[in-house]
């Protein structure tokens, strides 16, 4: 039971990147809402919508956790974002994500420290394939130049992906808080992006139904459930497997892109989907090709 408890979170863990997938698509269709004035949007509708669940089912008690466990779910999401944009403004778009997209590696690698998790090697060869493919599809296979930009951007970008993937393992040290929590972590990240907003940028409201549209796509899925989802698979899942698999978000994203016009089919995309896909299945070797008597035993020694 606690095998297949454990293949069941990773599963709902691995949604989260399916809905992260869309990010490009239905930020490509928002139009030209700055980026901390959408966050404030989506995270304010993903958030409200869980309270009203919470209201409707009467479990606003599991929002009552200690400051602590607040301020580690609010910074973890809301740091992650004020980094990331603060480092694609100040370093150059391709540098910053290539630096920011370290994240799945380091969830990988962090995860060695927590108990009762083993890293091998097979799950570093998966995630760093994975990361292959993930940089030949954001240079689209040509060089970068790292001196291009300044070091408030890349630093910015590393400390995106050190929030992110601290955020994720540590999660895991946090399982006996429920993933309904979650929900006043997203308010509160609305919150303060909404000051960023205010401080930051100029207003640019949605300028037709199909960007708002887009907008409450945003919301529902990539900036709403996925948080959701995520929560239970670090918490619960394979968090090694759910690094490796990180890797196909942009890969996914890209083909969307392409499916609806937004970009071309190259030689590098190809290779990318080849690398990402590989280093995945390595990662994930230990689920996808175990037998069922290997299964069974490791379900036992959990009973025992």
């Amino acid at each position: 039971m606690a095998e297949t408890g454990r293949l069941k979170a990773t599963g709902i863990g691995l949604s989260a990147v399916l809905m992260w997938a869309t990010l490009g698509l239905f930020g490509a269709g928002s139009g030209h809402v700055p980026p901390f004035l959408l966050n404030t949007l989506c995270f304010g509708f993903s958030g409200s919508v869980a309270l009203i669940w919470l209201l409707a089912t009467g479990r606003t008690r599991l929002l009552r956790q200690p400051l602590g466990v607040w301020a580690f779910g609010t910074f973890g999401l809301f740091g992650f974002h004020f980094f990331y944009f603060t480092a694609i403004r100040n370093a150059p778009p391709v540098e910053a994500n290539l630096i920011n997209y370290t994240w799945p590696l380091l969830i990988v690698l962090f995860s060695a420290l927590l108990p009762g998790e083993k890293l091998r090697l097979h799950h570093i060869l998966g995630t760093v394939l994975g990361l292959a493919g993930a940089v030949l599809l954001i240079t689209g296979g040509e060089g970068v130049d790292f001196a291009g930009g300044s070091m408030l951007g890349y630093g910015a970008a590393v400390a995106s992906c050190l929030f992110w993937s601290s955020y994720s393992v540590l999660s895991r040290r946090l399982g006996a808080v429920p993933t309904e929590a979650v929900a006043g972590f997203c308010l509160m990240t609305a919150l303060l992006s909404g000051l960023c907003h205010l401080l930051l940028e100029e207003t640019v409201w949605p300028a037709a139904p199909l960007e708002w549209a887009s907008v409450l796509a945003l919301a529902a899925f990539p900036v709403g459930l996925a948080f959701f989802t995520w929560d239970i698979g670090v918490k619960r899942g394979d968090i090694q497997v759910l690094g490796a698999a990180a890797y196909s978000a942009p890969l996914l994203s890209t083909l969307l892109l392409i499916a609806f016009g937004f970009g071309a089919l190259t030689l590098s995309v190809g290779l990318a989907c080849l690398a990402i896909t590989l280093g995945a299945v390595i990662a994930a070797k230990d689920m996808i090709f175990r037998s069922p008597a290997k299964k069974a035993a490791a379900a036992q020694t959990n009973k025992v």
